[in-house]
């Protein structure tokens, strides 16, 4: 007995003392392991982990490049609320105006140091501007509009941030320096309100791609339209979009740019400025109509099969630089006239919001009124009738175009299959009608008014075009 008790203590001294030496072996490792991971995550900060998980069910209904309509969302005029919950109350109008991808514009936190009140000095990747509204608010605006068919693109501000966003403080690595080591905004630019991100830095594109992702999971949004994108290395928009692309997600992509190697990256979608440019010159009778047939060819020559030019008369830029529709197109009929020209003869049409109501130009950032939704009923009549012909025709969409070369009108017809549109615009600005001698291939021809519910119309050999009247014609 006494034996069995004093093999018992030994056995039981031999457990305790392995019990010691186990537990002074995991204090060892852990400390190892939060020494390695202080380390690692003082200079070298790894990848961030996503611990987000997905919000609700992935939209199966993001549109193919080819059928995208895009309406532009600017919180401080669109609305009396100015704020998020008050794009949701009008998704309905929207949809209403033949509309499938919102752009909203930057819904971050604002920066205060250096600012000008501008939505794209970025203080916080991860947060929803309070002013705005709240997370909760985004997730409603992006489950509704899903609920009536239409998806939501955010904008993205990849070049820089605000001088008071975090990263700043923990990362200033992360960031461009002079030789004394201090951050400097946007070489080439005069953004003084800004600070210039380090692309040079594996760990700063990280970050960026992880908080891209963020809001695919976390609000379920659809896509992104990328800012300043021409000024940010083409390897990291693919290392960015690669990434995107293994996720359960349709995605919607435009960059803000006109290099065509944004598609080779990844993009659906570039900005058509060369376009927007050449039309401008057209109403401001410094270019013939023709011109536009020529600028439209040299677009797309780059353009791959399946991807776009984003077209448009007016956006946030344009408005605050002074090029509101109204002003660069000669008034409401102008601009009408302009914008047929942008949605039908290629690439994918954008709205910037208010303008199908003949809002006066809003800049972002410092708008004092608000769009009146009442004004205006009969722009905002045709620019349904506009969109939901071009939604219904493949032709329009995507068929080969024909330009026919009148003088003072744009004139081309598209055709895919047995789909057959014909469009001409009277873009003379002498606010006078011309009678157009009909080339032979339109002369004595019969179509139907896809503007006017599709009433016949007889061509003969001479047409009369009213001031900046477009015909819109299908077989």
């Amino acid at each position: 007995m006494i034996k069995d008790h004093a093999i018992a203590i030994i056995f039981v001294h031999l457990f305790m003392r392995n019990i010691f030496c186990l537990l002074i072996s995991i204090a060892f490792f852990t400390a190892c392991s939060k020494k390695s991971d202080n380390i690692i995550k003082g200079n070298n900060p790894p990848e961030p982990k996503d611990t987000v998980k997905q919000y609700q069910t992935p939209f199966v209904s993001v549109p193919d490049p080819k059928d995208v309509i895009m309406y532009e969302v600017n919180f401080g005029a669109y609305s009396q609320l100015q704020n998020i919950a008050g794009v949701t109350a009008r998704l309905d109008s929207i949809k209403a105006l033949g509309i499938n991808v919102i752009w909203l514009m930057p819904t971050y936190p604002i920066g205060k140091l250096k600012s000008i009140g501008s939505p794209y000095c970025v203080q916080n990747y991860l947060q929803v501007n309070p002013n705005i509204g709240t997370l909760i608010d985004l997730r409603n605006l992006v489950a509704q509009a899903h609920a009536i068919g239409m998806s939501v693109i955010l904008d993205w501000v990849g070049n820089d941030t605000s001088w008071d966003n975090p990263w700043i403080t923990a990362h200033p690595d992360w960031y461009q320096q002079d030789g004394s080591g201090n951050i400097i905004y946007p070489p080439g630019t005069t953004y003084t309100d800004v600070a210039a991100l380090n692309y040079n830095n594996t760990s700063m594109r990280q970050a960026m791609i992880s908080a891209m992702k963020y809001w695919v999971l976390e609000a379920n949004i659809d896509g992104y339209r990328c800012d300043f994108a021409d000024n940010i290395p083409d390897d990291f928009w693919s290392q960015a979009i690669d990434t995107l692309q293994t996720m359960k997600h349709k995605l919607v992509l435009l960059a803000e740019g006109s290099k065509t190697s944004h598609f080779a990256s990844g993009f659906q979608m570039i900005y058509g400025w060369n376009y927007f440019t050449a039309l401008e010159n057209v109403f401001n009778g410094s270019a013939a109509a023709s011109s536009l047939y020529a600028v439209d060819l040299s677009d797309n020559s780059s353009v791959p099969a399946g991807d776009f030019m984003l077209r448009f008369t007016s956006n946030h830029d344009e408005e605050s630089d002074g090029n509101d529709a109204l002003t660069v197109f000669n008034g409401q009929a102008g601009s009408m006239a302009a914008f047929v020209l942008t949605a039908y003869e290629s690439g994918v049409p954008l709205l910037y919001g208010g303008q199908e109501v003949g809002a006066p130009k809003t800049d972002y950032g410092s708008e004092t009124a608000r769009i009146d939704w009442t004004a205006n009923p009969g722009m905002l009549a045709a620019y349904k009738k506009i969109l939901a012909f071009r939604n219904s025709s493949e032709a329009i969409k995507t068929g080969t175009l024909s330009y026919f070369d009148i003088n003072n009108v744009a004139a081309f017809e598209k055709v895919s299959g047995t789909d057959i549109a014909l469009v001409m615009v009277n873009v003379n600005t002498n606010n006078s009608a011309i009678s157009v001698q009909l080339p032979p291939a339109l002369a004595n021809t019969n179509w139907k008014d896809a503007m006017n519910n599709n009433a016949a119309v007889d061509l003969g050999p001479i047409y009369t075009l009213e001031p900046y009247q477009y015909l819109v014609l299908t077989k």
